[in-house]
């Protein structure tokens, strides 16, 4: 096993998204219950989810020839990383070959190279003014009419190329990254499975993938709005993943907490967790998605059918979405199986919808449990974005059967959905009734919860 630790003697060094990162050298194999091979995940139960593969049946992510990751890893390529340097040094190392990467405690992603937490004012290039980037683009002075630009909106966009280069983490073909114990945490990092295949992400929590330096788009609606980059995890023309058993927040930053500029949030967070551009064979199961906005994408854009069609067929079950305003998910073109999973919605003014039906999109919605508070409608469960058929099946909001699309199509006129997405999941294993679903995926989902 290799053991990236802070103290770790370094022999070598790997470019990873222009930045030098050094490795650390091979390590004896930690004697149980002692360093490195201490803690909670190093047990049977630990070595059983490190090693875990998506079992047969289970979801899209399991089609043709499964998700396994890096269950066939040799003990050169297992690495147990503290820091984000020594992550992104571990992805390099890992290069595609079948390989584990236990994150352990927190991974800042703004930290230097020897975790040093650091600051989105250490990403600001020279001559970048917040204060003057609101003086030159107030609407009161540049006004509606045009996209900003200038000297300012220039060292704003040189600004956030450094952060991107310094927080994305790119995660090679046969990998698992998977959390040591119950505490491992991605902080401000984001996560890129890009153009590759068989990847699993466990037993982590994902916090605060915030843009330090959103753009202001004054052309966005009638009346502007801030657009920040960045989700907790993409991913991106990839087959075969499998999202399990993690935690994905705004944790410290929430929205609520955010200034407002020109009369618009301050939005510094995207997505939590996107699935694009021909990402296909995708199986998220027992994760929290908690105290969001734009929650989960799956096709990004009405104008991507080259890459989306038949593609992007996701499977989510047995998912906590707590108190997330949207897209829970927005579907695209994909067959998408949603069965199973527990949405909270508890305030009318922080919940929008939970199901987005766009262009060409054929989901199916079964079984699942909604607890609405006082005020949330369950119409609004569904939205109409493309005229599309869906298929919603024996859900049941606060502990009673609803018929989603019928309450849907007689409260929402104007936004009729038909009925019958046109095909039947098969690909599912232990479905819970409806009304079990809050006890058990409350119990289960998130990280920290792996038996």
């Amino acid at each position: 096993m290799r053991t990236f630790g802070r103290h770790a003697r370094l022999t070598a060094t790997a470019v990873v998204c222009g930045t030098t990162l050094a490795l650390a050298t091979l390590a004896a194999p930690a004697q149980a219950g002692t360093g490195a091979g201490s803690g909670a995940s190093t047990g049977a139960a630990g070595r059983s989810a490190e090693r875990a593969a998506l079992a047969p049946g289970d979801g899209w992510g399991s089609a043709g020839t499964g998700t396994t990751g890096g269950r066939a890893a040799d003990a050169g390529h297992v690495f147990t990383v503290t820091t984000w340097a020594e992550f992104r040094a571990a992805l390099a190392k890992a290069a595609g070959a079948p390989s584990i990467i236990r994150v352990k405690g927190t991974l800042d992603a703004l930290s230097d190279e020897q975790g040093t937490p650091r600051t989105c004012d250490d990403y600001a290039v020279p001559g970048y003014s917040f204060a003057q980037y609101l003086a030159d683009y107030d609407p009161a002075v540049w006004g509606y009419e045009n996209p900003v630009s200038g000297e300012q909106e220039d060292l704003r966009a040189a600004s956030a190329k450094q952060q991107a280069a310094q927080i994305m983490a790119y995660v090679p073909a046969n990998t698992t990254v998977v959390g040591v114990g119950r505490d491992a945490r991605i902080l401000g990092g984001s996560l890129q499975v890009r153009n590759v295949d068989n990847v699993i992400v466990r037993n982590l929590t994902f916090e605060d993938a915030y843009d330090c330096f959103p753009q202001w788009d004054p052309t966005d609606g009638d009346v502007g709005e801030w657009n920040s980059e960045y989700d907790n995890l993409v991913v991106y023309g990839t087959t075969h993943v499998w999202v399990d058993h993690n935690t994905f927040t705004d944790g410290r930053r929430p929205d609520s907490a955010q200034p407002r500029y020109f009369g618009r949030l301050y939005q510094q967070h995207d997505g939590l967790l996107d699935l694009v551009r021909g990402a296909d064979l995708v199986t998220v199961s027992w994760n929290v998605f908690a105290d969001h906005d734009k929650t989960m994408l799956i096709g990004n854009s009405d104008s991507a059918a080259a890459d989306d069609r038949g593609k992007l067929k996701v499977t989510l079950h047995h998912n906590q979405f707590r108190n997330v305003k949207e897209r829970a998910p927005r579907v695209r073109f994909g067959q998408v199986d949603t069965y199973n999973n527990h949405y909270v919605a508890e305030r009318p003014e922080s919940f929008g919808y939970s199901f987005g039906i766009g262009i060409e999109s054929q989901l199916v919605a079964e079984k699942n449990a909604f607890t609405l508070g006082a005020g949330v409608r369950p119409a609004t469960i569904l939205k109409k974005w493309k005229d599309a058929p869906v298929t919603t099946a024996d859900n049941y909001v606060n502990g009673r059967p609803v018929d989603l699309l019928a309450v849907h199509n007689a409260e929402i006129p104007e936004e009729t959905l038909r009925p019958d997405a046109g095909w039947t999941p098969t690909l599912r294993t232990a479905v819970d009734p409806p009304r079990a679903v809050p006890r058990v995926v409350d119990a289960g989902a998130g990280a920290g919860k792996l038996r």
